[in-house]
């Protein structure tokens, strides 16, 4: 299950503005055993030929799904204008009221709940993957009833931004791509600062890490100090993943007081202590490196773009199609779609960009974490090694995923980069290390 199931358009209108924003680095997996002790570093990821197989089975259905999905959701933008549907909700709209806000509250659940129906079966797809190749244990229902939740938490959102892009394009039809950029920010920034509190309990149960690994807190405080970062006890958590997922994880999540680690507790199920320390580290090294404030940064800075460039498609586009699509201007609520449609293919089009920033800060993430336990926890690098190891196989990740592939859909270095990295990473012998003195 995704982390966030917002519907479609909710969805991509946080992705356009703070596309960086994801959830961080997931690591290993192995007995848990507070005494273990890697004899031997693991130099070189490999699986054994049944469990290769099946990982390259499933990286190929995924890989083709990634693509399916994205080109089937432009095309259903397409279908939705070219057919008119566009127009007939929003001619429903301004038959039910002359109220601005009252149209918007029919216009957006009216098009996203039939962006969505469309494109229901491939998501039902997507979990049936996920199930065959043992990633998912959620049932049907359960997942259904995540999916309905993530569309009424979509339609909140959506109707909240599209009322505001509307009502700022009547006001400044010339200036509002900046005018929508400015006023959106403070709401989206409030949206990812409220996830962790509100959004995210809705999916899964969190309780904090102390509550039932005290011993581990009191290792994490450790790191924590050799990192010089203050994270209190209180800002750690275990999620319950296991109700639903057998995949591991876990991930820096929200902004200021709400910004927190979070640990899947089938992570903490299967991992070593000096593996969770690892990972851990890892994950402080999104705090301590400002990663999620330069993405936070950067990606504002590509919506702006992005807005500025959708102003000027989006009047090309109605002029040479908006008779046909029955939109009569920009201020219309139909032509919010094409909009839409210019901020999917710009998105997929930007996905190496993307994927290839998101890389480089999970490299220096690793890097992070293999130098904050270094004197901390024996081996390190071996450690670290057979984390990505077990992850790679737990996951079921390719050991050489196709380059193309690589380089457009991984958010993070492969597994075989990843093994070959810690186990060979040493600074300390010339006295070189990068982040951690």
């Amino acid at each position: 299950m995704n982390r966030s199931r917002l519907s479609a358009f909710g969805l991509l209108l946080l992705l356009f503005l703070f596309g960086g924003w994801s959830p961080l680095a997931a690591q290993p997996a192995q007995p848990p055993s507070a005494t273990t002790e890697k004899k031997e570093t693991t130099r070189e990821y490999s699986l054994p030929p049944d469990k290769l197989e099946k990982a390259i089975a499933y990286s190929r259905a995924r890989n083709w799904l990634h693509f399916a999905d994205e080109l089937y959701g432009i095309a259903l933008l397409v279908a939705i204008l070219f057919l008119g549907l566009s127009a007939k909700f929003r001619d429903w709209a301004e038959a039910a009221s002359k109220r601005r806000f009252v149209q918007a509250l029919i216009f957006v659940p009216l098009l996203i709940l039939a962006n969505d129906l469309l494109s229901l079966p491939l998501g039902i797809y997507s979990q049936h993957l996920e199930l065959v190749y043992e990633q998912s244990v959620q049932s049907w229902p359960s997942w259904l009833w995540d999916w309905t939740k993530g569309e009424l938490i979509g339609f909140v959102i959506a109707i909240v931004l599209v009322f505001l892009l509307y009502a700022v394009i009547r006001r400044s039809p010339r200036r509002w791509w900046f005018y929508f950029w400015l006023a959106s920010l403070p709401i989206l920034f409030t949206i990812i600062f409220l996830t962790p509190l509100v959004i995210e309990p809705l999916f899964f149960q969190f309780e904090p890490l102390a509550k039932r690994h005290n011993d581990l807190v009191n290792e994490l405080e450790k790191v924590v100090a050799r990192g010089g970062l203050a994270i209190p006890p209180e800002r750690m958590f275990e999620m319950k993943a296991s109700e639903k997922l057998n995949s591991l994880n876990a991930y820096v999540t929200g902004l200021g007081a709400s910004k927190r680690v979070v640990v899947w507790d089938t992570t903490l199920a299967k991992t070593t202590t000096p593996e969770t320390l690892f990972i851990f580290g890892h994950e402080m090294g999104h705090y301590v490196l400002g990663h999620i404030r330069n993405s936070l940064i950067l990606s504002s800075f590509f919506a702006l773009i992005l807005l500025y460039a959708g102003y000027h498609a989006l009047h090309w586009m109605l002029r040479r199609w908006g008779a046909r699509w029955h939109i009569r201007d920009i201020s219309d609520w139909a032509s919010l779609p094409v909009l839409m449609l210019f901020v999917s293919v710009a998105s997929f089009l930007a996905e190496p960009v993307i994927n290839g920033y998101s890389r480089h800060q999970e490299h220096q993430a690793d890097i992070y974490g293999l130098e904050v336990i270094h004197g901390l926890v024996p081996n390190s690098s071996a450690v670290a090694a057979h984390s990505f190891q077990v992850l790679g196989e737990v996951g079921l990740d390719e050991p050489n995923p196709n380059p193309f592939i690589e380089i457009w859909i991984y958010s993070h270095p492969s597994i075989s980069e990843r093994v070959a990295f810690a186990s060979s990473y040493d600074p300390w012998s010339n006295g070189t290390p990068q982040f951690v003195k």
